[in-house]
């Protein structure tokens, strides 16, 4: 019988999480009671939060998934190495990581439903938990659909998947569901959480989440322009809520004391129990590092002078330029060199990855209210040069000037989106924005544009998964 490996992975893996997790709780009888699924494990809160935690560990990875995933989106103008000429099965890696984690939440949102979790649960527990399955969800299938377009749509409702044998949802219908997440959890999440439980999605993130993906939907490949004017709206309220600010020091965004706040909206979270990736690989062999991932040197010449490149590009040690380094000849990240030295020294980094911060929902809002109004907005104007001056350290700067209500839309959005390219550079952030605007060319260095399809703006859907399941389409080109 033909199959989808998505699915079989699927089954696998909650088979084995579900036997290993009850296998560690109780010793094993030698007649069985019953069967382990779903339905009957997702049985207390704390086990619900478990499919949480696994769906995050899927996709933030020691040495995989983003903890090293800035090679899947090489071919960004920011990163050194792109060629634009993406092979089969790019992105594999993150499309099972995703499907992975949709599995977890699948699971744990259909035992829900079914009322897996008593009469003892109170609504409101119940209404909390829901809310971040659904948040998580959606995020999940809000990066799948900018990588790979149409997808196959797994929900809780799919109990027998391998049968189901499911093709691909128009993006449309995959917006829909994500809208649909995204607005059940801004709605029941709370505003904060104790410090205790820091780092868990909150109402703003899935505020500002969902206004970028009402952005996403204003801009190709949907092209609805009436999700801009929405977009704005819930910028807008995550920005008057005021629970969220700009760290004022550019050189702290990123130190550990600000990990989880005021700017850090939501992110990959790592600790002494869950190390992120080693950092060295993002330094330069001069300091010890290995150089994983590197930036193109055209796009640090075009980055304007100013205390954020200082903060957020290596260029130079000791006074040297990258271009007098021995043996190098790149910049380098040094936004994710922050740690302190003696964790460094232990490749034991717990710097959290963004994937939210509060100047990605104002640089949100102005490119939203500026498009959906025909012109830039005073307020519009206001939220992009709270970051235009953070990034000039409060100083006047010609190379960078603040933005005003006398440039013309298209100026403006021009403007906008070079601010998210510098602001939000190596966040996984650039490509897809590259991918919307439709700039991908235009963007890339002139000895590899030859290179450059429209089917670029696509990932191929993963040669195994085409093979196993016939009702699945390959994208265009490959």
């Amino acid at each position: 019988m033909k199959n989808n490996s998505i699915y079989l992975r699927i089954i696998l893996f909650l088979f084995i999480v579900i036997l290993t997790i009850v296998s560690s709780c109780k010793k094993l009888e030698e007649t069985p009671k019953s069967f382990v699924t779903p339905q009957n494990f997702y049985t207390t809160p704390a086990q619900v939060e478990a499919a949480f935690a696994a769906a995050m560990n899927n996709l933030w990875d020691y040495w995989g998934g983003y903890g090293y995933g800035q090679g899947t989106f090489v071919n960004d103008d920011q990163l050194d190495g792109g060629d634009l000429v993406i092979s089969r099965n790019h992105g594999s890696d993150l499309w099972n990581r995703h499907y992975a984690a949709i599995a977890n939440l699948n699971a744990a949102i259909g035992a829900m439903k079914k009322g897996s979790l008593g009469a003892g649960t109170s609504q409101d527990v119940y209404d909390l938990l829901m809310a971040q399955a659904k948040f998580l969800r959606a995020y999940n299938y809000f990066m799948l659909v900018r990588m790979f377009g149409d997808l196959p749509l797994l929900t809780e409702d799919i109990t027998d998947p391998i049968t189901a044998k499911i093709g691909r949802s128009p993006i449309a219908d995959v917006y829909n569901l994500i809208v649909s997440d995204f607005t059940e959890a801004a709605g029941k999440l709370p505003a904060e959480w104790p410090t205790a439980q820091q780092g868990r999605p909150t109402s703003g993130a899935a505020k500002g989440l969902l206004a970028k993906a009402y952005l996403t939907m204003a801009t190709a490949p949907l092209n609805d322009i009436s999700n801009y004017q929405k977009a704005a709206n819930l910028a807008k309220e995550v920005i008057q809520e005021g629970k969220y600010s700009l760290v004022p020091d550019i050189t702290k965004v990123f130190a550990l004391e600000t990990k989880y706040g005021p700017e850090m909206m939501w992110s990959f979270n790592s600790n002494y129990a869950d190390i992120n990736t080693d950092p060295e690989i993002y330094k330069p062999g001069l300091l010890g590092g290995w150089g994983d991932f590197r930036v193109q040197r055209e796009w640090e010449q075009q980055y304007p002078k100013e205390a954020r490149k200082d903060a957020y590009i290596l260029t130079e040690i000791d006074g040297k330029n990258y271009t007098e380094w021995p043996d190098e000849q790149n910049p380098f990240i040094k936004k994710f060199m922050y740690d302190k030295q003696e964790d460094f020294d232990n490749y034991s980094s717990i710097m959290n990855m963004p994937i939210l911060r509060f100047a990605d929902v104002l640089l949100i809002y102005a490119e939203a209210a500026n498009m959906a109004n025909g012109s830039p907005t005073q307020e519009a104007v206001d939220a992009i040069n709270k970051v235009i001056d953070r990034a000039n350290g409060y100083i006047d700067n010609p190379l960078h000037p603040k933005l005003t209500t006398g440039m013309t839309k298209e100026a403006f959005d021009i403007a906008v989106i070079e601010e998210r390219n510098q602001e939000l550079c190596f966040e996984y952030d650039r490509w897809f924005d590259l991918i919307r605007k439709r700039i991908l060319k235009e963007k890339s260095i002139p000895s590899i544009q030859q290179n450059f399809s429209e089917d670029d703006y696509l990932f191929p859907i993963p040669d195994n998964d085409i093979q196993l399941n016939p009702m699945l389409t390959q994208n265009p080109g490959y």
